[in-house]
């Protein structure tokens, strides 16, 4: 599967899901951290890559309809304060 993963997910889940056989790139490592939500939509949707993210901005389902996108993932981690990078 191909993943993006936002700045506010751990560069752990980044390796898991990378040796689990997904194609993972990162906002960080796409030098898209500090960029709005608008820049990494983009992004990803024109790389036909499913989004996780911990951002409530992309819960908006009148913004980001089901079906109109490869997908979001909206976590709620219990350790918030890891980061890409």
């Amino acid at each position: 599967m191909k993943i993006k993963l936002d700045e506010n997910i751990t560069t752990r889940m980044a390796r898991e899901l990378g040796d689990s056989g997904h194609d993972v790139h990162t906002v960080f490592g796409e030098g898209l951290s500090g960029r709005s939500d608008e820049v990494v939509w983009i992004a990803t949707q024109s790389e036909e890559r499913f989004l996780i993210t911990q951002d409530f901005g992309f819960a908006d389902t009148r913004r980001f309809a089901p079906g109109t996108h490869f997908g979001i993932l909206l976590l709620r981690l219990r350790d918030e304060s890891g980061r890409c990078g």
